[in-house]
């Protein structure tokens, strides 16, 4: 199962007056990074959330995001009636002492001054996370986390068809090589014939020179890079069905593949090999280049 390491997934849960929001984005990266955005009384559970993130997407770059709307109609901020009245109570007992029970502050004075004192006012909205909100507020971060991993599936997929395609290139750009590989021998030997007949006075051993030349198709020979890279391109597949995403894993068969096309253009001695190889060298630097978004 091939698995990309960009995706998207997002949920919303209610909990009373108040709706839950999650949001996670994934981009490719070496390891696990991940930076959050967590509401004020969720921030007790940040090891807990961030436990889950890398549990479920293990490596890439990660934008998490937890926020909290409350229902227009329900106040954030109410009067704090009880410490408004002690201030009230305070206000007359100085009036009282100070002998200006004659002429009592009214409520036109008396109202904005108590509405300007300290702590008159309190915020709804910090209060503390209860076990109930916090199991909603955990199903809301799991279900979005799933639909990150189905998005991450999605993509993986659509990275494999990706694979398939440029690994089949490669194996028929590879078969392509085999007619000008045979054809190449009797090129070789008819040139180096051709060289030493030119030579003026030069004799040779017609049986020498079948040796020399044996020794020097040796050389040029790329079978063993054949069957090394028709075995790297199987385990290429066999890895993308493996259980868990390996896309590390496939970046090293990638290298091992590259080596043998190298060494192959190495051995190419003919314009038309060569230009083979380029050719594969390009199909095989798409795969390098996808391969990093797998996970």
């Amino acid at each position: 199962m091939l698995l990309s390491m960009t995706g998207y997934g997002k949920a919303s849960r209610t909990y009373l007056d108040k709706t839950i929001h999650v949001e996670v984005k994934t981009l490719n990266s070496k390891a696990l990074d991940c930076s959050t955005r967590i509401a004020p009384v969720y921030r007790e559970k940040e090891m807990e959330i961030r436990r889950m993130i890398q549990d479920s997407v293990v490596r890439g770059k990660v934008d998490f995001s937890i926020w909290i709307t409350k229902d227009e109609s329900v106040d954030s901020v109410v009067v704090n009636t009880a410490l408004a009245a002690d201030y009230h109570r305070q206000i007359a007992a100085l009036q009282h002492q100070l002998g200006l029970d004659a002429a009592p502050m009214t409520a036109d004075t008396l109202v904005p001054l108590i509405m300007r004192m300290p702590d008159i006012f309190t915020r709804t909205d910090n209060e503390e996370l209860t076990e109930e909100e916090w199991t909603v507020a955990h199903d809301a971060i799991a279900e979005a986390l799933a639909a990150l991993e189905a998005f991450r599936r999605q993509e993986g997929e659509a990275l494999r068809h990706k694979f398939e395609e440029k690994l089949d290139n490669i194996a028929s750009l590879m078969k392509q090589i085999e007619p000008y590989e045979q054809s190449r021998v009797e090129k070789i030997r008819q040139r180096l014939t051709d060289n030493l007949r030119a030579l003026p006075g030069v004799d040779y051993d017609a049986g020498r020179l079948e040796q020399e030349l044996i020794y020097y198709i040796e050389k040029l020979d790329i079978s063993e890079e054949k069957q090394r890279l028709a075995n790297h391109l199987k385990y290429f597949r066999d890895t993308m069905d493996e259980p868990l995403s390996q896309g590390k894993k496939l970046g090293f068969i990638a290298q091992e593949m590259g080596r043998e096309i190298n060494t192959t253009g190495s051995k190419s001695n003919q314009a038309e090999m060569q230009n083979i190889v380029v050719q594969m060298k390009d199909e095989l630097e798409q795969i390098k280049e996808q391969v990093l978004n797998a996970l």
